[in-house]
C-alpha cells in the first residue's frame, strides 16, 4: 500500500482565513495540516515575506481546497446571517 503524497496545496494570508478554511475542510472531512509560519524567534518575519502560513493535504484534494479557498476569499463562501429583530413585518 503507497502512501499518498502530501503537498502544499495553498499559501494562506492570515490566521482568519486559515481557520475559516480548516472548519470547512474539517466539515467536508478532508485531512489537512494548516502550518502558521509565525516564528517567535523571529518575531514573524517570516509570514511577512511568506504568507500567514500554508495548508497541505493530499494531492487528490488538491483542486478542491483551492475553490474553496477562492470561494473564500472572493466572499461567496461567507453564509447571510438573517436580521434578527426590529426590522420590517411580514404582510400576511
Amino acid at each position: 500500500m503507497s502512501e499518498a503524497e502530501i503537498i502544499n496545496v495553498a499559501t494562506l494570508e492570515n490566521e482568519i482565513e486559515a481557520r475559516l478554511l480548516g472548519a470547512i475542510l474539517d466539515e467536508k472531512e478532508i485531512v489537512h495540516t494548516i502550518l502558521s509560519y509565525h516564528d517567535t524567534a523571529y518575531d514573524g518575519m517570516y509570514q511577512v515575506q511568506k504568507g500567514w502560513g500554508v495548508v497541505r493535504a493530499e494531492q487528490e484534494y488538491k483542486q478542491e481546497i483551492r475553490a474553496i479557498l477562492d470561494d473564500l476569499r472572493s466572499g461567496e463562501g461567507m453564509v447571510d446571517m438573517p436580521e434578527s429583530g426590529g426590522g420590517e413585518e411580514e404582510e400576511e
